[in-house]
């Protein structure tokens, strides 16, 4: 026994941890985690330049008179210019964005994760959605021009606008919710079925409510996505000279990223400090959605 024991432990898959490393290796390791750290930096300080320059250019403008500038309309003068109907509009469109993608993206993660049968059909439907996350901007506001505001003869209205960015952010909210509800132990749902429990019961008293945070955080990660998007809003018709602020989901709207979009395109410089406190305001609104998402993350994880 004494010398199986030997043989074993002289065994090359029983060696200790690193021991087989030659220096090379070892090399391409640290040379790999160096590239890594510097492709971090990297990112992380592009990003702080970027978000410096936005600061520096848009704060005096933004500072002066903050509340001119929110609740102004757009104007031919860049001193009297202001994002009101923009910034009601990006607040309609996330509202009704979240109406129409939570119910639908949280139904079609439940059905698949807890329903759904395993074949091609399936398997197919979980591949599309995949596929989906990837695709372009654009093909969104392309989908949005022909079938909401064509087909539908629903104009570039509010409600277009809305179903185009929700079909967009369904994607991303069915994923997040269908890896919430998987990180939930089969445990808790052995433990309800043995006590009598149908499915729907255990799926609705038990799972969803320990899914919540990671699919909230989703969502609320999915809306932070759709509030600075341009391209769809633009294919399918949102206006930049608005003067009145939506009444209803049929009234054309604006939204802050066309507005930034439409004044850093003009030869004024003052146009572009406008749009860069415009920037300011829109990068407030998104560090105060990531900050609920951290919230409710912290607020309701269960550890199991």
């Amino acid at each position: 026994m004494t010398g199986l024991a030997a043989d074993v432990g002289s065994a090359p898959g029983a060696l200790r941890r690193g021991s087989t490393r030659s220096a090379t290796s070892i090399f391409l390791d640290a040379a790999f985690s160096g590239l890594l750290l510097i492709g971090t930096f990297l990112g992380v300080l592009a990003i702080g330049l970027l978000i410096w320059t936005v600061y520096d250019r848009g704060w005096a403008r933004l500072s002066a008179d903050p509340g001119a500038f929110i609740g102004n309309f757009v104007s031919r003068f860049p001193a009297r210019a202001g994002i009101k109907a923009a910034l009601h509009g990006s607040v309609w469109l996330m509202g009704l964005t979240a109406l129409f993608s939570l119910p639908t993206a949280v139904g079609a993660a439940i059905y698949l994760e807890e329903f759904a049968p395993r074949n091609r059909l399936t398997n197919l439907i979980e591949a599309n959605i995949a596929n989906q996350a990837e695709d372009p901007i654009y093909h969104y506001g392309i989908l949005g021009l022909g079938v909401f505001v064509r087909f539908f003869k629903m104009g570039p209205s509010l409600l277009a606008g809305g179903l185009t960015l929700a079909i967009m952010s369904l994607p991303v909210i069915v994923i997040a919710c269908r890896e919430a509800i998987r990180a939930v132990p089969g445990s808790i749902r052995d433990g309800a079925f043995a006590l009598g429990s149908t499915k729907w019961q255990t799926v609705r008293r038990l799972v969803l409510p320990a899914a919540l945070p990671g699919t909230m955080t989703g969502v609320i990660l999915a809306l932070s996505r759709a509030i600075g998007e341009t391209a769809p809003l633009l294919v399918i018709g949102a206006a930049v000279s608005i003067f009145n602020t939506p009444n209803d989901i049929r009234d054309p709207f604006s939204a802050l990223p066309v507005l930034i979009f439409n004044w850093t395109s003009r030869p004024n410089p003052a146009f572009g400090d406008a749009a860069a406190a415009a920037s300011i305001v829109l990068l407030a609104m998104l560090f105060a959605m990531n900050a609920v998402a951290i919230f409710l993350r912290n607020r309701f994880a269960t550890r199991w």
